[in-house]
């Protein structure tokens, strides 16, 4: 595999054993006053067992367990850590390791950030999502109400530790989830890397280590040239704008099922990769192609017109929206994407009704 160190701005995405090292030598070095893990309830019960006995320090230890799930992302559930750090001495000196997938990560990291105007952190992604989505960027937050990490701020951690031997731990449809945004960066910046997407069930786990590695490595290329999401770092919310509105419909409709965040972003790909078509003459064999291809990982869902109705209200809320315009990414062709596109309503509809129609395959 490629070098197991990639620098990331001011900090270091480290893999596998190199992870291991670096824990260790920063707990030797800053000597905290306590160190903290932040884990939900499925990464106390099936990662910290595996993460516990590599930390070698006398330093005494504090496990702060939060619930699992997006539903979780909110203030209430970093009001919980905040007391939890206080009642249990947390001081400007302590560290704050968050263990488990986006939704700690992302919290954690917020919650280091803000608990005595900020204490410092690192992230252990145990998630195929988390690995390649959240591990660099330093954007860190929860939701408020169904709208997705619209509180939070951009703090890098002291550095970050992607061992995929989490990967073990997780059910498949956390597999899939963190596929999509795989997927994703090969659409929007290296058609190689998305023709070895398409051949994912070919492949082995040594394989996947090295297309994590190159995940990682594509969104760090964007996020370096763009940190503050000011122009280019905005191609990453590729499939984000309607997957992200989809994913909160879900999550705030009792007659719906919760999608996992990756599934409800497949979706969204499927939608600006067709909207792609519409606005800017994207290929449409290439357009059914990526139809087909993450049809083979996630399932289809159903979609009325009362349904898009709601969706495309939510959609006034992203944070990429200007002056109460929705601004789309779409991709003129495969690693040349464009920002900033405004697309009518009546689209969006259309690219529902292509979502939902049926497909033979490749």
């Amino acid at each position: 595999m490629e070098a197991n160190v990639i620098r990331a701005g001011n900090y270091n995405v480290y893999f596998n054993e190199e992870g291991t090292d670096f824990i260790n030598r920063i707990v030797a070095e800053k000597r905290p006053s306590k160190l903290f893990l932040l884990v939900d309830s499925h990464t106390n019960e099936k990662c910290l067992p595996v993460f516990l006995p590599t930390l070698i320090t006398d330093i005494p230890i504090e496990i702060i367990e939060i619930e699992a799930g997006e539903l979780h992302k909110n203030l209430d559930t970093c009001t919980q850590v905040w007391h939890a750090l206080s009642e249990l001495g947390a001081d400007r000196k302590s560290l704050l390791i968050n263990v488990g997938g986006g939704v700690v990560t992302d919290l954690g990291g917020f919650v280091a950030s803000t608990y005595m105007r900020g204490v410092p952190f690192i992230n252990v992604p145990t998630s195929l999502l988390a690995m390649v989505d959240a591990s660099v960027g330093g954007k860190t937050g929860v939701d408020l109400g169904p709208l997705k990490n619209l509180v939070g701020v951009i703090n890098n951690p002291l550095g970050v530790v992607i061992d995929s031997q989490y990967l073990g731990t997780l059910p498949a449809e956390e597999l899939r989830s963190g596929m999509a945004e795989m997927f994703k960066h090969g659409l929007i910046r290296s058609e190689a890397y998305w023709n070895k997407m398409c051949d994912l069930r070919s492949l082995s786990l040594a394989d996947l280590d090295s297309l994590i590695h190159e995940s990682v490595v594509i969104k760090n290329e964007v996020v370096m040239q763009d940190p503050k999401e000011c122009g280019l770092r905005k191609i990453l919310n590729y499939g984000h704008t309607l997957g992200h509105a989809i994913e909160s419909y879900c999550l705030e409709n009792p007659n719906r099922q919760c999608l996992l965040h990756g599934e409800a972003i497949a979706i969204g790909i499927v939608l600006a990769t067709y909207l792609s078509v519409k606005k800017l003459g994207f290929p449409k064999d290439k357009c059914d192609e990526v139809k087909s291809v993450l049809g083979e990982y996630f399932s289809k869902q159903t979609f009325h017109k009362e349904d898009i109705e709601d969706i495309c209200e939510l959609m006034r809320f992203d944070k990429k929206n200007v002056a109460g315009r929705v601004h789309f990414v779409l991709l003129e062709q495969i690693g040349k994407p464009k920002t900033d596109c405004v697309v009518p309503e009546e689209e969006i509809y259309e690219a529902f009704e292509y979502y939902s129609a049926s497909h033979t395959g490749r």
